[in-house]
């Protein structure tokens, strides 16, 4: 079937008017295409969805003749109308296409749709857009693919008390009546005093990155000069009236980026503004609109009053990155979403006290792998011809595992030389397209599916290794697949200084020369993208290393030994006693991004493990062992002056106590919230223990704390304590109150907020057969729901937590009874796969575990 649109006209310009009326949840509007006939046709096909088309006509500017369709056909299915005409047009022709349009305002967080702000008890509705990838088509008709860019001229009619923004910035604004309704746009609407606002004509854009909005906003505003031309442009952030002091942060930080990204590509931001609207509906955490960047509340405000540090790395985590793709993405865009791992971007010099390296490393490299380890993984280019099942392609591989390998090459070509490789392709494809041999060539091998693992054995004075596919059962002898691996062999000069050997491993496998009695380590600070296994005794040798106060392995190399030795346990190559053991070597390590790597491992043992009681209770004194004395030496309070690594350290502390059943940590918490729950005073919970506070409080309270939970969610000081309140709610240890958090989240939750209830109850070992079983009761209605956003996926992959053969073969079933799975194909197998992994190392590590727990139990 062919998906793509026919290329015998393209657009190259398009004059919106739109019409908003919120009060009746509907939009109308007229567009004028300006297209380009490039193969003779009586015939245009365009991309449509859910809208109601009228008056369509056709006409060659310059001439007065309006050509009328003779039919016009709608195919809801692949999302398009075909006009026939009854001329037939030339090549090289200039037509002016007409279209009026009608449309709904649903709440489903895709295409032009409505979102609410409550205030003073009142609700309040805005309007938004969410794009990316093929949602445009919802909103106007248009030419739906990324390669086909055009320039856009905006017109946004709406109440007179209401803002608008597009990509662009206002060009005027004045009354609007029925006395210049020229396209009859305010027939049926609501009254109301209207007002039209124009905007400047945007850039060349594909039309996934055209944004607007509509709404009772307000804004804070600042500038930024640019270091190439000088030049000072405004930078705003809009918010609703309510919170948009909590948006002072983000301004702040989208002033500091952006002069860097302009220096680091060597190109002038485009555009003579840029916005970024913060909103409770969204779908995505953020997304990049050229000029008009969108975020969701709970990841982009912050309370002034707080040196929430989580926070602001979430704030500028996700700024950062929607700014790169102002250029990295949005100037140069890739052609098709088979190449959208290009609009990935790397980490940018900010911030250096937060070592965004080493955060980097947990929240992408480890992502990427845990995901790329399945024999179901997919490529970084996925071909995905089917615009309607493009979304699934949006996971950890495309993003996550594309970052990486970016960073990967970066480390070895060197940054300076790959930032102007970048800046260098950037300019070649100005406002254009681009594939993937446009960035650089021989990448087919970083985008293929998998990773290897390095075996390393040695014998005086040598090394040996050998690559082979990493999966999670082990590895499989794969000659087809030869990555070529950047080793980074770090050693010591004669000086006892850090030296590292560049090497590249080309071949299945080869040796090198290097002084075995002294430390070394391959992967130096954790730039490649593949797992190394040591034998234990090496292992331990470089983790009593690690632990040096002089040693040559930094945090990097620390938290990268930790991250592969749970790694390599899991497909069983390497024993799990192994792994506990490089632990209680680093027990007394004070390193942030460790400590948030031994987390993350121990949470992954105990969702394995989460129906062996015994296990369970081992691993969680196993876990106050190794955290407790950092929250007896850190306490509970939190100062603006100290290292951020302490502030975060100490927060990963309690909640890793707290998870182990700590009595004084969990008392602790408890009475910090009896304090605020009797006086209101929230001067003992600082926001970055809110969570735990809240969900110790519902686990060990009932009834009244949980409904206390309930308010928050309706009425939160901020979004991050509504997030608090819905783990909280998810946290419960009565089934019947279980039961009404799931109702609760199936009636009133905000659409956007499901999935932060679905992955709480899915920690909650009480609760998570509830949950699968109310997800097949309610499939259908659930599908339907969120079939046409980024959350189906999610939805389906919570199945990937179940452990047992019974789970894999109803899970199974459950999928191969008749539905139709095209819209998340790719996250079947991949549950399926997690699953069957689950199975097996239960099978095969439940032995060595226990025993490691039990001898180490004894020995406390």
């Amino acid at each position: 079937m062919e998906y793509r649109l026919p290329t015998d006209v393209s657009p190259t310009h398009y004059n919106l008017t739109l019409l908003t009326d919120l009060p009746q949840h509907k939009f109308r509007g007229a567009v004028e295409i300006d297209l380009k006939v490039n193969a003779e046709t009586s015939k245009i096909v365009l991309n449509t969805a859910d809208l109601q088309l009228s008056d369509v006509s056709v006409t060659i500017p310059g001439g007065e003749e309006a050509f009328v369709p003779v039919s016009h056909s709608t195919d809801k299915i692949n999302q398009r109308s075909t006009f026939v005409f009854p001329s037939t047009f030339a090549p090289g022709v200039s037509l002016r296409l007409f279209i009026m349009f009608e449309g709904r305002l649903g709440g489903n967080l895709i295409g032009y749709y409505e979102g609410t702000w409550e205030a003073e008890g009142k609700k309040n509705f805005y309007t938004v857009t969410q794009f990316e990838p093929t949602a445009a088509r919802r909103a106007f008709p248009c030419w739906d693919e990324p390669a086909l860019k055009a320039t856009f001229v905006m017109s946004m009619i709406s109440d007179n008390n209401s803002v608008n923004i597009f990509n662009t910035p206002a060009a005027s604004e004045e009354p609007y009546t029925e006395a210049n309704d020229v396209y009859d746009l305010l027939k049926d609407s609501s009254r109301h005093e209207w007002k039209i606002t124009r905007f400047e004509t945007s850039p060349l854009m594909s039309t996934y990155i055209v944004a607007y909005a509509n709404g009772q906003f307000e804004y804070i505003e600042s500038s930024f000069t640019s270091p190439i031309s000088e030049k000072t442009r405004p930078i705003r952030v809009y918010a609703s009236p309510s919170s948009i002091h909590q948006a002072k942060y983000a301004l702040e930080v989208t002033g500091k980026v952006l002069p860097v990204y302009e220096e680091l590509f060597d190109i002038e931001y485009p555009l003579p503004k840029l916005d970024t609207l913060v909103v409770q509906d969204l779908d995505a955490y953020a997304m990049e609109n050229w000029g008009l960047i969108t975020g969701r509340a709970g990841v982009y405000l912050l309370d002034p009053n707080t040196s929430n540090l989580q926070q602001k790395q979430a704030i500028v985590s996700n700024q950062v990155h929607e700014i790169a793709h102002m250029w990295f993405g949005n100037i140069t865009t890739m052609e098709w979403w088979t190449y959208l791992y290009l609009n990935e971007e790397l980490i940018i010099p900010v911030f250096p006290e937060w070592k965004l390296d080493s955060a980097f490393i947990v929240m992408h490299v480890h992502e990427a792998m845990m995901l790329d380890k399945k024999l179901s993984s997919h490529p970084v280019e996925v071909d995905c011809p089917d615009a309607n099942k493009i979304n699934q392609i949006f996971d950890s591989l495309s993003y996550s595992k594309a970052a990486s390998v970016l960073r990967m090459l970066a480390n070895h070509v060197g940054v300076e030389a790959f930032l102007k490789g970048v800046s260098i392709y950037l300019k070649a494809h100005l406002y254009g397209n681009s594939i993937t041999s446009d960035l650089w060539d021989g990448i087919e091998e970083a985008t293929a599916p998998g990773l290897p693992v390095i075996t390393v054995t040695e014998s005086d004075g040598v090394i040996y290794t050998v690559q082979d596919r990493f999966l999670q059962k082990g590895t499989k002898h794969d000659t087809d697949t030869i990555w070529n691996v950047p080793l980074n062999i770090l050693t010591t000069d004669s000086e006892g200084k850090p030296a590292i050997n560049n090497v590249v491993l080309k071949d299945r496998s080869n040796s090198y020369a290097v002084d075995t009695r002294k430390p070394f380590k391959l992967n130096a600070r954790t730039f490649g993208y593949y797992r190394v296994l040591y034998t234990p005794e090496r292992l331990r040798q470089i983790g009593i290393e690690a632990i040096k106060s002089d040693s040559i392995f930094d945090v990097r190399d620390r938290l990268g030994l930790v991250q592969d030795a749970f790694a390599l346990a899991g497909a069983q190559l390497a024993s799990l006693s192994s792994a506990l053991d490089l632990l209680t070597i680093f027990k007394d390590t004070r390193e942030y991004y460790v400590w948030a790597s031994v987390s993350t491992a121990l949470e992954a043992l105990a969702t394995v493990w989460w129906e062996n009681e015994k296990v369970t209770n081992l691993l969680n004194a196993f876990r106050r062992f190794l955290f407790k004395p950092i929250v007896s030496e850190l306490g509970y309070q939190y100062s603006a002056e100290e290292h951020p690594d302490i502030s975060l350290l100490r927060t990963c502390a309690i909640v890793n106590a707290s998870k182990g059943k700590d009595e004084e940590v969990i008392t602790e918490l408890r009475a910090r919230f009896k304090r605020f729950q009797t006086t209101q005073d929230r001067s003992m919970i600082p926001e970055e223990l809110q969570e735990s506070i809240y969900i110790a409080a519902v686990e060990y309270g009932g009834e009244e704390e949980y409904l206390t939970m309930k308010g928050i969610i309706e009425n939160p000081n901020t979004p991050t304590e509504q997030i608090a309140a819905i783990k909280a709610m998810c946290s419960v240890n009565d089934t019947k109150l279980g039961a009404s958090t799931i109702e609760y989240m199936s009636t009133k939750a905000r659409d956007q907020d499901v999935m932060q209830f679905i992955w709480g109850l899915m920690k909650n070992l009480r609760m998570k057969r509830q949950y699968i079983k109310h997800l097949k009761e309610n499939y259908d209605a659930i599908y339907e729901k969120f079939k046409d956003g980024f959350g189906i996926s999610g939805v389906i992959q919570t199945f990937g937590l179940l452990t047992t053969k019974e789970d894999y073969e109803d899970t199974k079933a459950f999928f191969a009874d008749g539905k139709d799975i095209s819209r998340y194909a790719l996250s079947v197998p991949q549950v399926l796969d997690s699953i069957q992994e689950s199975i097996v190392y239960i099978e095969n590590s439940t032995d060595d575990l226990l025993d490691w727990l039990e001898s180490w139990k004894k020995g406390q």
